[in-house]
C-alpha cells in the first residue's frame, strides 16, 4: 500500500463520517477541504457521477488509472 492509498483511506474515513452515502459532488468538495494533494483530487475529480458507500468509493477509486 502506498502513501497515497493511506491518505485516500483516511480521507474516506472522514468524509463518509456518520454518512451511509455521499455523492461524488460532495466527495470533491470534501477532498478541495481537506487540501489534499494533486494526485488523490485528480483521482477523486475522475470518479464517476453517482452516490457511493464507502467500500464502493475505495474500489472505484482503484479502479481508475494512475
Amino acid at each position: 500500500m502506498t502513501d497515497g492509498d493511506t491518505d485516500l483511506e483516511v480521507f474516506l474515513d472522514q468524509a463518509f463520517d456518520a454518512q451511509e452515502r455521499i455523492s461524488s459532488g460532495d466527495l470533491q468538495r470534501r477532498a478541495l477541504a481537506a487540501d489534499l494533494s494533486a494526485e488523490l483530487m485528480t483521482r477523486i475529480d475522475a470518479l464517476p457521477e453517482g452516490e457511493y458507500a464507502q467500500d464502493e468509493a475505495l474500489e472505484a477509486l482503484h479502479e481508475l488509472p494512475t
